[in-house]
C-alpha cells in the first residue's frame, strides 16, 4: 500500500515534542516495517535524526498513493483530498463533548474506545511506544512516580491525591514535569520541597528510562477524562504496575492483572499495600501485545482498508 502521511512537528518528536507527536513517528516507522510504501510530509520542519530506510521524506503534497493520514490540518478545517480516501487521528478532547457541526468524525480516527464513543464514533486505534526507548526491570526501588506534561495540569491531573498518599503514607514520591513559565516551575519546586516531595523537572530520553523502571509503581490519579494516557503504556513496558483513577480511558487500558483502578481514597491506600503482587512481567507482556508500534501500524492498515473500500463504494 503507497501512504502519504503529513505531520508538522520537528524530527524526531520524541526529542522536542509532544506525546502525540511521537505516536505519528511510529506510526511511520512501522508502516515501513511492514512492507508498505511510505511518503512522510513533516512540512519542511527540521530533521534532526535520519527518518528510518523504510521511510521516504516527502516535500509536498502526494495524491498518487492509495490512502492519505492528514496530521497538520485541524479536523475542523475543511480538506480538499482530490477524491482520495483520506483519515486523521484525534487525540485531544472537548470541552463537555461538545462536537462542532464541521466536525469531520466519519474520517477520524480516536485513540481508545472512550475517546470515540464521547465523539459517537466506534473507531479507535490505541497510541503506542517503541520499546526500545525503555528500560525494562524485574528490581524496584522505594518509591513511586507522578509524571505530568506540564505543570500547569498537575493539579488536574491528581497531583493533590497523591500528595496526601505521601502525608498519609509516607512512601517516597517523584515528580516529573516542566513549565514554560520559569518563574511557576521555580514555584512548583518549592511546593514539592515542601511536601517532601522530589521534583525532577523535565525528563526525557535515558533519564524518563530509568526513572519509571525502577519505581514501584506509577501514580495516575486524574480527575479529568484521558483520551488514552501515553504515561500508561510507558510504565507497563518498563514493568512497572499503574495506580489510577476511573477517569478516561485508563480502565480499558488497565486490567487488573497489571496494577489499580481506584475511584476513592482508601482504594488508592489498598492499591499501595497491595503492588508487589503485580508482575513486572506481565505489565511488560501487555504492553508488548497491546501498546507496540508494530501492533498500531496493523491496525491502522485495518483502517486504511476500510476507508478505501468505502471511498469505492
Amino acid at each position: 500500500m503507497r501512504i502519504y502521511l503529513s505531520a508538522s512537528h520537528t524530527y524526531p518528536a520524541k526529542l522536542t515534542g509532544t506525546a502525540s507527536q511521537n505516536p505519528t513517528d511510529l506510526l511511520v516507522r512501522g508502516l515501513g516495517e511492514l512492507g508498505h510504501d511510505i511518503f512522510y510530509d513533516l512540512r519542511q520542519n527540521e530533521i534532526l535524526e535520519p527518518l528510518p530506510d523504510s521511510v521516504n521524506l516527502a516535500e509536498k503534497w502526494m495524491f498518487d498513493v492509495d490512502i492519505l493520514h492528514i496530521q497538520d490540518i485541524s479536523p475542523f478545517e475543511s480538506f480538499d483530498s482530490r477524491g482520495k480516501p483520506w483519515l486523521r487521528t484525534y487525540h485531544a478532547p472537548l470541552g463537555n463533548h461538545v462536537v462542532p457541526a464541521n466536525f469531520g468524525k466519519s474520517n477520524i480516527v480516536f485513540v481508545s474506545k472512550f475517546h470515540a464513543q464521547c465523539f459517537g464514533s466506534e473507531r479507535y486505534v490505541y497510541n503506542s511506544i517503541d520499546p526500545d526507548d525503555f528500560i525494562y526491570s524485574q528490581t524496584k526501588e522505594d518509591y513511586f512516580v507522578f509524571l505530568v506534561c506540564g505543570l500547569e495540569r498537575a493539579i488536574l491531573k491528581g497531583l493533590g491525591l497523591a500528595l496526601l498518599l505521601v502525608q498519609e503514607l509516607g512512601i517516597k514520591l517523584i515528580v516529573a514535569g516542566s513549565s514554560k513559565n520559569d518563574f511557576y516551575q521555580r514555584q512548583f519546586a518549592v511546593m514539592c520541597r515542601e511536601q517532601g516531595v522530589e521534583f525532577v523537572g523535565e525528563i526525557r530520553g535515558k533519564q524518563k528510562a530509568e526513572l519509571l523502571a525502577g519505581a514501584k509503581a506509577l501514580l495516575a490519579p486524574t480527575l479529568i477524562p484521558e483520551p488514552f494516557g501515553l504515561v500508561v503504556a510507558e510504565a507497563l513496558i518498563s514493568g512497572t504496575p499503574v495506580i489510577c483513577s476511573d477517569r478516561g480511558a485508563f480502565p480499558e487500558l488497565v486490567s487488573s492483572d497489571v496494577g489499580f483502578i481506584c475511584h476513592k481514597f482508601e482504594e488508592y491506600i489498598n492499591a499501595i499495600a497491595k503492588i508487589e503482587t503485580i508482575s513486572p512481567q506481565v505489565c511488560r507482556d501487555k504492553a508488548m501485545r497491546d501498546f507496540h508500534y508494530l501492533k498500531m501500524a496493523a491496525d491502522y492498515i485495518k483502517e486504511y482498508e476500510k476507508e478505501i473500500q468505502f471511498n469505492l463504494s
